[in-house]
């Protein structure tokens, strides 16, 4: 069996481009390149029948590192708390008031951007504290 080399994660959303746009945005991904024969993706979207278009759309992690991220249209809206999340690993290696301070400027920076701030957890026994956020479409993640 060989091994497995690469990791998708796929949201499901009602609009893949605005959700792909706003994670490039949070973790410094990029858009690939649209398809051979089309300049940009909007002109490649333009060619699709109506339903077809903002069905899908992906970013990636400029150096190749971190995981591609698939974004896919589904009829239905979010209705409950996530199953899996992703965490924004902004304040590793910070603790106390650094570590709060850390998460507190990247919060700054993602609201303007449609992010929705959350519960703040503070660290016990066993975690360093974590700020909960929403994405544009309410998907949960976590400033870490």
């Amino acid at each position: 069996m060989a091994p497995i080399r690469q990791v998708q994660v796929t949201f499901d959303c009602a609009s893949p481009s605005r959700v792909a746009y706003f994670w490039c945005e949070v973790l410094g991904y990029v858009v690939p390149p649209p398809p051979e024969g089309f300049a940009t993706w909007d002109a490649y979207d333009l060619s699709l029948p109506p339903e077809k278009r903002d069905a899908g759309f992906a970013c990636q992690d400029p150096s190749g590192v971190g995981p591609r991220l698939y974004f896919q249209r589904v009829p239905e809206g979010k209705i409950v708390k996530n199953r899996l999340h992703l965490d924004v690993r902004v304040g590793t290696g910070l603790v106390g008031e650094e570590r709060l301070a850390a998460l507190e400027a990247e919060c700054a920076r993602l609201i303007p951007l449609g992010a929705v701030r959350g519960e703040l957890l503070l660290a016990d026994e066993e975690n360093e504290s974590c700020l909960v956020m929403q994405d544009v479409e309410g998907n949960e993640f976590c400033l870490d």
